[in-house]
């Protein structure tokens, strides 16, 4: 009610103003006669603007009104109008609110963490073997064992038998367990192919045999004189299957077996059946260099690690080694 009384005071004040310069007075009666009136009116108006505004716009005080006042008192007319135009519609028309597209968050209180992840084994500080030696919590343990199932096996059997020393019965339960299923999936395979070769001896089957005992030896399962008699049997029958149908692969194989078995010679001498049979420079020179450092022949080891292409020196297992000797 009072803006309104203000707003019709002065818009009758302004007219009077306007009203005074019509009967033609001279410079000084003019003044008095527009001058005083629109002030009157400008202050009036400007109080009234002032009274409607929104609380947040009302302050600092004296400033707002201030503003409003010298708006419509130094520009006549244009002043007032520009004003009024200017207020009314943020009024009666406001924006529109945007739908807000994120969420605002307080600051989390000090001291702040990340969220823990290690239950699941892809997020751990180190390897499985620093998680099994270092880490207090056995579930923690228990993760790194299960995620050796999706691992090669020469790189999980070591994590494994560390395992059987851990203090908690479930760990090294859990690690003899999976232990023993790689061990019996291998001797079950040893068993089918031994009754198919006393069924219908084949050179096919003696080199699977081969492959699979080779593969008991690799993978650390066999220790002792059952490495040694693991490995004879590898030879033999590799041997076997090279003199019947001579293969790259199974003289590759043959030359493994006696580097494990630390017969350098016999291993260079498969190994060079195995270059004469087509295998590349590049398949044979990390096994020419194990011969060479069986035999002492450290300027050969040299040598053969240089023949091996440079992608293959940058990946490991070799990326150590050819850091060491080159």
């Amino acid at each position: 009610m009072t803006s309104k009384w203000l707003f019709s005071g002065a818009l009758a004040f302004e007219l009077g103003s306007w009203g005074g310069l019509l009967s033609n007075p001279s410079l000084i009666e003019g003044l008095y006669l527009y001058v005083v009136p629109h002030a009157i009116a400008s202050l009036m108006l400007a109080a009234a603007l002032w009274l409607v505004l929104p609380r947040r716009y009302r302050f600092p005080l004296p400033w707002s009104p201030l503003l409003l006042f010298s708006l419509i008192f130094f520009i006549p007319v244009v002043g007032a109008v520009g004003t009024i135009a200017g207020v009314f519609p943020g009024l009666y028309l406001p924006r529109r609110e945007r739908e807000q597209g994120w969420q605002l968050t307080r600051m989390p209180s000090l001291p702040y963490r990340a969220v823990d992840q290690w239950q699941s084994p892809l997020f751990n500080d180190g390897g499985l073997q620093d998680v099994l030696q270092l880490a207090g919590d056995s579930e923690r343990r228990l993760a790194a064992l299960l995620a050796t199932r999706t691992m090669p096996g020469n790189e999980a059997v070591p994590v494994l038998k560390l395992a059987l020393r851990d203090p908690e019965d479930d760990v090294r339960l859990l690690a003899y367990s999976m232990l023993d299923q790689r061990e019996n999936h291998i001797n079950q395979q040893i068993e089918r192919l031994l009754e198919l070769q006393a069924e219908s001896p084949s050179s096919g089957t003696r080199a699977a045999l081969a492959s699979w005992y080779w593969e008991l030896a690799y993978l650390g399962l066999a220790q002792g004189g059952v490495l040694r008699h693991v490995l004879q049997q590898a030879l033999e029958h590799a041997d076997a299957a090279l003199n019947a149908e001579p293969s790259g692969e199974l003289a590759v194989l043959a030359g493994r077996v006696q580097i494990a078995r630390r017969q350098s010679l016999e291993a260079r001498r498969y190994l060079q059946q195995a270059a004469d049979l087509g295998v590349g420079p590049a398949r044979l020179a990390p096994l020419l260099a194990e011969v060479a450092f069986l035999e002492h022949r450290y300027r050969e080891v040299v040598v053969q690690l240089q023949r091996i292409p440079p992608a293959l020196q940058a990946k490991p297992p070799l990326a150590a080694t050819v850091g060491y000797w080159l």
